[in-house]
C-alpha cells in the first residue's frame, strides 16, 4: 500500500508541476510565481519549505531520545520563523526581487557581492539536500522493507530526479503547490498519529511522559536539561542559538517571501506558517514522548543511531492492525515521503535560481543584459545541474553518518546569512566590503571550527567515528561562528574601502525608505 501510495504521489505531483510551470520566456513567473498566491497559500508554502525532513524526522528522535533537550529543540525551531516574522520579514520581500542576492545587494551592490551570494547559497543548502537524499534511500528500506545496496541507490537516484523535475519544471509556482500539498498532509497525518498516542494513554499527559520516562532509558534525567550534552550548558546554548538564527535565513526561506504581493501579505503569510509550525511542533513532541513510552530507547536506536525512524516507528506501534492500521501507517509514510520531495525540490531551486540570477546574470555578465528567455533556460539548467551533483554526492555519501552536515547548514545560515541580513536591512553605513567580510568570514570560521567538534569525529555518531582530532570544545559552532559574522562584517565596512563615498552613501539613503517600509525614495513617486 505505501509503495503504490508513494508512486500515486510522485506521479500526481509531477503533472501538476507541468500543468502550472511557467512558459520559457516568462521570467517572473519562474522565480516569483508572478506573485499570484493568497497569503494563506503562501504561508503554507513558506511552512513547507521550512519543515525539512530532517527537521521533522530530527526533531522527533531527539524529542524521543533527550526528552526535554529535545522539546527546547522544537522551541526554538518556532522561535526562529517568529524571529523572522517579526524582524525580517517585510524588509526582505521590500529589498528582494527574486534572490538572496537582490535583497543583499540592494544596499551593497557589486559584482563580487552578486558572487559571493551564490556561493554561500550553494554551501548552506547543498549539504542540507545531500543529508536528505542520502537519508532517502534508508527510509524507503525501512519503510518497503526492502534491503540492499543496489535499492537505496537506486531509491536516491530515483528520488532525485523526481525532485529536480519538480524545481525545473514547475519553479516558483509549482514547487509552491507541491509545498502546500505537503504541509496539509503533514499536519493531517501529524494530528492523526498524535491523537491516536494520546488515547494510548487516556488523554492524560502526565500518564505519557512517566511511561516516556520509564521507556527512555535515562530515568529522571529524561525530563530535564542536560541530557542530549552531556550537561553542558554552553552547548546547549550554542546549538539554541545556532537554530535559532540559522533555520529561517537560511535561502529558500527567504526566497519564498518574494512571492508576497505586498507587506501586509507577507506578514499574513508569515502568521499562517508559524500557526502551521507550531502546531506541527506540537504534534512531534506528542510524537517523540509516545515514541520513547511505546517503542524505548534500545528500539528506537537500533534502528537509527540518531532517532530518525522513531516517528515511523510509533506509527506502527500505534496504527493498530487490519486494514484500519495499514492506512494509518501509509498515511504517515506518504507524509514523509512527500516532504522529502518537496524540501529538496525548494532548495534546489532556490540554488538554480542563485545560479541563474546572481552569477551568470549579474555576476559574470556585469552590466551586459541577459534576456528573459535566455535566464529561464540557465535557471532550469542550473536546477538539474544542482540536483544532479546533489544525488551525486549523496550516492557516495549514503553508508556514512552524514548527519553533521544539517548542523553544519545551520551553522552557515546562522554566522554569514543572519548577520549579512541584518546588516543589510538596518544599517546604513554598511558597504559590498562589509558584506564580503560577512558572507565570506563567517562561512570560512564555519567550515574551520566544525572539523573540531565531535560531530565529524571522537564520537559513534560522527562523520569518522573511528578517528579523533576533536580540539573545539562545543557540539556546534554558533556561540563562537555568529559573533564573528558579526565582528566581521562590522569591521569591513568601518575599516575597509567604500565607506566613505558620497555616492555609495547616497545610494544606501535612498534605498532605506524602500527596504525599511516599503516607501518610494525622496523624489520619486
Amino acid at each position: 500500500m505505501s509503495l503504490t501510495a508513494f508512486i500515486a504521489v510522485a506521479s500526481i505531483t509531477l503533472l501538476l508541476c507541468v500543468m502550472t510551470g511557467p512558459d520559457r520566456d516568462d521570467l517572473d513567473t519562474f522565480y516569483t510565481g508572478y506573485r499570484a498566491l493568497s497569503p494563506l497559500r503562501n504561508g503554507l508554502a513558506v511552512a513547507g519549505d521550512y519543515l525539512s525532513a530532517a527537521t521533522v524526522l530530527g526533531t522527533t528522535g531527539v524529542i524521543a531520545l533527550t526528552g526535554h533537550d529535545g522539546l527546547v529543540l522544537a522551541l526554538s525551531t518556532t522561535l526562529s520563523l517568529v524571529l523572522l516574522m517579526f524582524l525580517l520579514a517585510e524588509p526582505l520581500r521590500n529589498a528582494g526581487r527574486f534572490t538572496m542576492g537582490d535583497m543583499l545587494t540592494r544596499r551593497a551592490p557589486g559584482r563580487a557581492a552578486r558572487i559571493a551570494s551564490c556561493a554561500v547559497t550553494l554551501a548552506a543548502l547543498l549539504p542540507l539536500m545531500v543529508v536528505q537524499l542520502a537519508g532517502s534511500g534508508s527510509l524507503l528500506s525501512f519503510v518497503l522493507g526492502f534491503d540492499g545496496s543496489g535499492f537505496r541507490t537506486g531509491a536516491v537516484i530515483t528520488l532525485g530526479a523526481v525532485m529536480t523535475g519538480y524545481a525545473a519544471i514547475g519553479g516558483m509556482k509549482g514547487t509552491a503547490l507541491i509545498q502546500i500539498i505537503k504541509t496539509v498532509v503533514l499536519l493531517g497525518a501529524g494530528l492523526l498519529i498524535s491523537v491516536r498516542v494520546l488515547d494510548r494513554f487516556d488523554w492524560d499527559p502526565g500518564a505519557l511522559l512517566r511511561a516516556a520516562e520509564a521507556g527512555s532509558g535515562a530515568g529522571a534525567a529524561y525530563l530535564h536539561s542536560g541530557l542530549q550534552f552531556g550537561g553542558s550548558d554552553l552547548d546547549m546554548i550554542s546549538s539554541e542559538l545556532t537554530v535559532v538564527l540559522g533555520a529561517a535565513c537560511l535561502p529558500h526561506i527567504t526566497m519564498r517571501l518574494t512571492g508576497a504581493r505586498s507587506a501586509r501579505a507577507v506578514r499574513r503569510s508569515l502568521s499562517w506558517a508559524v500557526a502551521c509550525v507550531v502546531c506541527l511542533c506540537l504534534f512531534l513532541a506528542v510524537i517523540g514522548f509516545g515514541a520513547a513510552a511505546l517503542v524505548g530507547h534500545d528500539r528506537i536506536t537500533a534502528a537509527q543511531a540518531q532517532g530518525n525512524s522513531a516517528i515511523l516507528q510509533v506509527t506502527g506501534a500505534v496504527a493498530g492492525s487490519g486494514t484500519t492500521g495499514a492506512l494509518v501507517v501509509t498515511t504517515m509514510t506518504t507524509a514523509i515521503f512527500l516532504t522529502l520531495l518537496a524540501s529538496v525540490a525548494g532548495m534546489i531551486l532556490a540554488c538554480g535560481n542563485s545560479l541563474a540570477h546572481d552569477l551568470f546574470a549579474h555576476g559574470l555578465r556585469g552590466a551586459r543584459p541577459v534576456g528573459p528567455r535566455t535566464e529561464t533556460a540557465t535557471a532550469r539548467g542550473a536546477a538539474v545541474a544542482v540536483g544532479a551533483l546533489a544525488v551525486t554526492l549523496a550516492v557516495l555519501a549514503r553508508h556514512w553518518n552524514v548527519q553533521a552536515l544539517v548542523t553544519l547548514s545551520f551553522c552557515i545560515g546562522a554566522s554569514a546569512i543572519a548577520p549579512a541580513l541584518v546588516y543589510s536591512m538596518f544599517w546604513r553605513r554598511y558597504t559590498p566590503t562589509g558584506l564580503l567580510c560577512t558572507l565570506i568570514g563567517g562561512t570560512l570560521c564555519v567550515l574551520v571550527l566544525i572539523t573540531g567538534t565531535t560531530l565529524v569525529s571522537g564520537s559513534p555518531g560522527s562523520l569518522f567515528p573511528r578517528n579523533d582530532f576533536t580540539w573545539f570544545p562545543l557540539t556546534t559552532t554558533g556561540l563562537v561562528s555568529v559573533p564573528f559574522g558579526f565582528l566581521a562584517g562590522w569591521l569591513g565596512t568601518v575599516r575597509g574601502p567604500g565607506n566613505n563615498s558620497p555616492r555609495q552613501r547616497k545610494r544606501y539613503e535612498a534605498a532605506e525608505p524602500w527596504i525599511l517600509a516599503g516607501a518610494p525614495p525622496a523624489g520619486r513617486h
